[in-house]
């Protein structure tokens, strides 16, 4: 009778398991100092994702931030200028499994200090009174005054027509902001809803893949079906992100664009048929590249654009010839792909071409 060796696999949950632990630790003890902002903000982004996203974090894994996790009242007594970053970080710790008691503390004394009156901008007071109110804590400031400015922000389509990234980027964070980071449902508006699709025609138009993942994430907040193109762009672009390793591994890298792509992937779950984060990683320092081909035709339309001046339409169906052909073979690949994602390509292209202030040429003027 022969003997039968039975060998033994990693399941897919471990598997999965394996890689989360990785990624954690690589970004809390591998890529920055502790005690360098940077550190704050790419943790606080990559625990808030693994949280909203309702992600199985092992224990074990979360162990690599119990230092952290330990001394973090005296961070924020040192370090109050940063404390949205290390309020969400021990929120989300605390959320996933690590620790218990100890945010809703922090906020009380952010909100005793006073720190939510030093912000300037309406989404960075929101996002500060988001987090307090996740624990029960509340804050002098005017939640609802804040939030009606933020709605008449995103709902003016024409702000997101023409290229404008830190806009783009305001707009998407609005609807993480007021969806609660998807804790809640979010009604908006058919203005508010072109926003969107304009920002990520743009973002589509520029390869702009980041700022693509985050338009996914803000639609599905929203409770909108993002473009069947966007989000296959998006799945393609994380499937050829390259890991760079141990000594091969730098600071600067499309870390970014690497957490939100798969946060995208996540969010837009079957629709996406995607797996967040599954490439492998073996622990230790690690870096994230994306593809750096990116054959935009977002300059070059702006270039053609502005040099018919006065020729210029606002019509698509007149200026599209004209635009294919004068960009190169792959924008012209890509700028029909946009078009074909959204109906609302032509309006987009309007308020693109920024004829507002004069008449609109007859065609024959493009041809004299």
């Amino acid at each position: 009778m022969s003997n039968v060796i039975r060998l033994s696999f990693p399941s897919r949950s471990d598997q999965r398991a394996a890689r989360t632990a990785a990624l954690l630790e690589a970004f809390a003890h591998h890529r920055r100092d502790l005690d360098d902002v940077f550190w704050l903000k790419e943790n606080a982004e990559i625990l808030n994702i693994l949280e909203c996203t309702g992600q199985d974090v092992p224990r074990d894994a979360l162990e690599t931030y119990r230092s952290f996790y330990d001394t973090i009242e005296a961070r924020l007594e040192f370090f109050p200028q940063y404390y949205r970053f290390i309020l969400s970080i021990c929120q989300d710790l605390e959320a996933l499994g690590l620790g218990h008691g100890k945010s809703e503390r922090l906020a009380r004394w952010i909100a005793d200090q006073g720190l939510v009156e030093a912000e300037l901008s309406d989404l960075q007071r929101g996002e500060a009174i988001r987090l307090l109110s996740r624990v029960g804590v509340s804050s002098d400031a005017d939640a609802n005054m804040i939030n009606d400015r933020l709605r008449k922000f995103v709902s003016r389509p024409a702000t997101f027509a023409v290229p404008n990234k830190k806009a783009a980027y305001e707009l998407t964070h609005i609807a993480f902001y007021l969806s609660e980071y998807g804790r809640r449902d979010l009604t908006i508006c058919a203005d508010t809803r072109q926003s969107l699709v304009f920002t990520g025609t743009l973002a589509f138009l520029d390869c702009n893949w980041d700022l693509l993942a985050e338009v996914l994430v803000a639609m599905n907040y929203c409770g909108e079906t993002p473009p069947e193109e966007w989000v296959t762009a998006v799945k393609e672009v994380t499937a050829r992100f390259a890991v760079a390793e141990g000594n091969e591994a730098v600071r600067q890298d499309d870390y970014h664009e690497y957490l939100v792509c798969n946060w995208a992937l996540a969010q837009c779950g079957a629709q996406s048929g995607g797996q967040p984060f599954a490439g492998s990683l073996r622990p230790g320092p690690v870096s994230f590249h994306a593809d750096p081909y990116r054959p935009a035709p977002l300059r070059e339309m702006s270039q053609i654009m502005y040099g018919l001046d006065q020729r210029r339409s606002s019509d698509w169906h007149l200026m599209r010839d004209y635009v294919c052909d004068n960009v190169s073979a792959d924008s012209a690949d890509i700028l029909l792909r946009a078009e074909a994602a959204t109906e609302d390509f032509a309006k987009f292209f309007a308020g693109f071409a920024r004829t507002g202030m004069r008449a609109t040429p007859m065609m024959g003027e493009l041809t004299a």
